[in-house]
């Protein structure tokens, strides 16, 4: 919620984000000409990548193919950089359309990479209702945004 909000009331935390020269400060780390990269700033795992269009839409029909494709190179780069930059064993990657599908941001579809680790679940989560993260948020972006580039 802190993310969230602080945008005006009403915004969209992807265009919003997407339309300020600061991609460090939004955690931005690549644009193509339909889509961008950017870092969960409350992520699963560490590295947890979000791709989303610039065009503000809530579903995949109202993506035309060249938007689609674009979203799928970027996804491919991502799991490639995650690879390489965290060593990642294998990826959750997906899609919640709509609200009762678990989209916290129901009206601009975007897609979640989530890089994974064998035996990188613990007993925090269910003991504790706490998530734990072994880098910072800021070193994970300086990591990948190295790769990106």
């Amino acid at each position: 919620m802190q993310y969230i909000g602080a945008l005006p009331e009403g915004d969209c935390i992807f265009c919003a984000k997407s339309k300020e020269d600061n991609d460090a400060g939004n955690l931005i780390l690549h644009r193509s000409e339909h889509a961008f990269v950017i870092m969960n700033a409350f992520p699963y795992n560490n590295g947890h990548l979000l791709v989303a269009p610039y065009k503000h839409v809530a579903d995949l029909s109202s993506l035309d193919d060249a938007e689609l494709l674009d979203i799928m190179r970027l996804t491919r780069s991502c799991t490639q950089i995650l690879t390489r930059a965290v060593s990642a064993h294998g990826f959750n990657i997906g899609i919640n359309l709509g609200q009762p599908a678990g989209a916290g941001i129901a009206d601009h579809v975007h897609l979640h990479i989530v890089p994974r680790w064998s035996g990188d679940t613990n007993f925090m989560p269910v003991l504790a209702d706490t998530k734990v993260l072994p880098e910072a948020l800021a070193d994970t972006y300086a990591k990948l945004k190295r790769e990106f580039e």
